[in-house]
This record gives structure tokens, C-alpha cells and sequence, in this order.
């Protein structure tokens, strides 16, 4: 990833416009100086703007069985996050504002207020 760079994550509960930070950031490459994490690197992270929500492309999943007239054809699309990479922030480097982390969406799960 660069900077300017359009990526598309997982789903984010992160509204458009809104800015996201990324901490888990397994790897930093700049020319020939490269950090692997051991799982992450430390301090390091990627902070970027949500251009919105979108949906993937169409996965079909048929299933048959032969001599016993069974065949179901359905299909599923994922959701995801657009995002633009703003910057990526090397460990030790001065951070410039707070950045709401986005909180990722469970499934199945409805919150009614009772």
C-alpha cells in the first residue's frame, strides 16, 4: 500500500468521509528497508478515509446430486469498505490526532433497545 492508494476491507462501521486508523500492520516497506512484524509491528499504523460501502461480486454456489432430481443454485455477495490510504505511520513517528477506530459489524446480531 502507498498513500492515495484505494483499498477495499471488510465490512467497517465507519461512516463516508469519516477517517479510520488500522493498527495491526504486519509488515512496513520502504525501498530497501523492510520490518516484518512478529505478529505486528509495534507503533505502526495506517490511517485512511472511508469512501463508503459497496457490495462484491456475486459468488454462486450450486449444489447437485445425481439420480435424485436435487439441485439448489444460490449466491452471495460480501459487503465491504472502500478506503483511500491518507498515510502510514512508522513506529516512533509523532501521531497527529486522535482516530476513531472503526468496530466491525456482527452478524446476527439485532440491537432493538430492549
Amino acid at each position: 500500500m502507498s498513500p492515495g492508494q484505494t483499498i477495499e476491507v471488510e465490512r467497517l462501521s465507519a461512516a463516508e468521509g469519516s477517517r479510520v486508523e488500522l493498527d495491526k500492520v504486519l509488515c512496513l516497506a520502504d525501498g530497501d528497508k523492510v520490518t516484518l512484524g512478529r505478529p505486528t509491528v509495534e507503533g505502526a499504523k495506517v490511517i485512511a478515509t472511508s469512501q463508503g460501502e459497496g457490495k462484491g461480486d456475486k459468488v454462486v454456489v450450486f449444489r447437485y446430486k445425481p439420480k435424485v432430481r436435487y439441485s439448489i443454485k444460490t449466491g452471495h455477495r460480501q459487503l465491504f469498505t472502500k478506503l483511500v490510504i491518507d498515510r502510514i505511520v512508522e513506529p516512533g513517528a509523532a501521531p497527529e490526532e486522535p482516530v476513531k477506530k472503526p468496530r466491525r459489524r456482527r452478524k446476527g446480531v439485532i440491537k432493538d433497545g430492549t
